[in-house]
């Protein structure tokens, strides 16, 4: 063992001896306050989002769902009828990206499917909805 290894060894083991008794408790994380519609990066400049705009994300329309055994999966065919959990009329849920962001009710334009957007989940509701 080398000379230094030694003296960094021998002064380790009294740190951690007495480590527990000296341990403090964590502290949280503090963060500023953002500011509607002023996104600022370290440096105090502005933050332009102009990099992302093209990024792709996925929107789906989630009609409803339903469980099932795979005994009854199988027993599924041209026909069947499966019952999902929402009501008729009952507004579905808009995902971007497997997240939850709007509701809304299906339209037809130009004899395609459509979504008229009647509510919008706010930030603290999308993440309320994560824990």
């Amino acid at each position: 063992m080398s000379d230094q290894t030694s003296k960094s060894a021998a002064t380790a083991a009294p740190a951690s001896a007495s480590g527990a008794a000296a341990a403090k408790a964590p502290e949280r994380a503090r963060f500023d306050e953002l500011a509607a519609g002023a996104a600022k990066n370290a440096n105090g400049g502005e933050v332009s989002l102009d990099m992302i705009l093209d990024v792709p994300v996925t929107l789906t329309l989630e009609v409803g769902s339903a469980s099932m055994s795979v005994r009854e999966l199988l027993q599924l065919n041209q026909g069947s009828v499966v019952e999902l959990d929402r009501l008729a009329g009952e507004p579905m849920d808009v995902m971007v990206n497997g997240t939850l962001v709007a509701h809304g009710e299906v339209v037809v334009v130009n004899d395609k499917f459509g979504i008229r957007l009647t509510d919008i989940v706010s930030p603290a509701q999308r993440v309320s909805r994560l824990n």
